[in-house]
């Protein structure tokens, strides 16, 4: 108990959280953590979940609660710490999003997300899944997907999704592709038709949710069930939760994100990725220190991942050094009391929560 009460109050570092998804994915994995988790394969664990208290829904499971992360060097559960320590992780705020690496061997599924107004009607949930993109990696020809390239109909869909049976790639032919670069930002609203083709390596930041509706049956050569599809709704209802009113060129501008820069200076650079203005359901921002340069980590909760570099967190009778794939958790009670800086040169992603009231 006096290790976590000590925990709770610093930075929360986590166990490695891979998720089980349908599609294979995870080879430069081993490059980028450098830890001796990976043998640079892609294999059907292609997420790691960061800082999670969302368990994954999966046809098969693979422990207690898949998806939830652990603390580094105990056997507690994320969600149970929270519940456990409110007041020191989250004081009167809510932490409200999902965090995670994802990479595609081959393309996904082509998804869509629910809004929270329809998750609301057929998952009891106050959650639906927006989601922003930032592209870390790529191998060659990975291409991401926004929207029809045409007009669709529910009715047409429907036809299709059932002749996707037999012509397994019919459905990857409708959408709208994108070369996919680094460095890109993209924001899926929920509602609008969307798939990662192979070759992408992300940061993704969503709802915390795992409500994938996906009407294709095969992902590569794995047959995906009518339960997988449709998350156990009718097919009718699935169906409703797309934004046929969005497609072509127009859906692709719908989803690209340009930063906004705040501060640049020689040493310190921050830019506002994902902004509420954006979307309410969280925000994301970039920060690049180099040369000694060093930044106050002002509000929490809040989960931030070294994407680049080296850095070392500093606080009152706390140091840590951390390095390109590291991530933590800072609590409530940590806020402005730590700082992160580079002798060399680090880039930090800050993914924050919900706009809070």
């Amino acid at each position: 108990m006096k290790k976590l009460d000590k925990i709770v109050r610093e930075p929360i570092f986590f166990e490695r959280n891979r998720v089980y998804r349908i599609y294979k994915g995870g080879m430069p994995y081993k490059e980028l953590f450098n830890d001796g988790f990976d043998d640079g394969t892609d294999n059907m664990f292609p997420e790691e979940w960061i800082a999670s208290k969302v368990k994954a829904i999966n046809p098969k499971y693979f422990g207690e609660r898949d998806g939830v992360s652990k603390i580094k060097d105990t056997d507690v559960f994320f969600d149970d710490l929270l519940n456990e320590y409110k007041d020191e992780l989250l004081g009167h705020r809510k932490y409200d999003c999902l965090v995670k690496f994802l990479d595609s061997a081959v393309r996904l599924p082509f998804q869509v997300h629910p809004t929270k107004e329809f998750s609301r009607k057929n998952f009891n949930s106050e959650y639906g899944k927006t989601e922003a993109w930032l592209v870390v990696a790529t191998r060659p020809g990975g291409k991401l997907y926004f929207g029809f390239k045409d007009k669709m109909t529910k009715e047409r869909l429907s036809e299709l999704e059932e002749q996707s049976e037999i012509e397994k790639d019919i459905m990857g032919g409708l959408l709208a592709g994108v070369d996919a670069k680094v460095g890109d930002i993209w924001l899926i609203k929920a509602g609008l038709i969307h798939a990662i083709g192979a070759g992408c390596t992300i940061v993704e930041v969503q709802e915390p949710t795992d409500f994938t509706i996906q009407p294709e049956r095969w992902c590569g050569d794995y047959h995906i069930s009518y339960n997988e599809e449709y998350i156990g709704l009718d097919k009718d209802v699935a169906l409703d939760a797309i934004n046929y009113d969005i497609y072509g060129e127009e859906a692709k501008a719908y989803a690209k994100v340009v930063p906004t820069v705040e501060i640049d200076t020689e040493k310190y650079k921050k830019e506002v990725m994902i902004s509420y203005e954006d979307t309410p359901c969280f925000a994301e921002v970039r920060h690049t220190i180099t040369d000694g340069g060093e930044f106050t980590m002002a509000f929490a909760p809040a989960v931030y991942i070294c994407l680049d570099g080296d850095a070392v967190i500093t606080g009152e009778n706390y140091t840590k050094e951390i390095k390109r794939g590291d991530y933590f958790y800072l609590p409530f009670v940590a806020e402005g009391k730590f700082k992160i800086s580079s002798k060399t040169k680090a880039t930090i992603i800050e993914c924050l929560p919900s706009k809070q009231d």
